[in-house]
């Protein structure tokens, strides 16, 4: 059964100002790349790229699902997932 994939991507301006970035894919390693090479998304390109956190999901409609929950998340929020910090709620 193949895996699914939900990721942030840590990006750096040139100013240092750090945002996240979220995507969904089926070959993480792959997509990456492209997002490194600038061929990923328009927000990622000419910035500096780190991987700082992904899950694994059954499915596409499962990781796309995740991904949309995470991208309507604060930053506040989203720095707690890439820390590992689970809510006390």
């Amino acid at each position: 059964m193949p895996a699914y994939y939900v990721y942030i991507i840590e990006c750096s301006d040139k100013n240092g100002k750090k945002t996240y970035y979220t995507g969904s894919t089926q070959d993480l390693k792959k997509r990456f790349d492209l997002h490194v090479l600038g061929k990923g998304a328009k927000y990622t390109k000419g910035k500096k790229l780190k991987l700082v956190y992904y899950e694994t999901c059954l499915s596409n409609s499962d990781a796309r699902r995740r991904e949309i929950e995470i991208k309507k998340l604060p930053l506040e929020q989203k720095r707690k997932i890439v820390e590992g910090v689970k809510d006390e709620n």
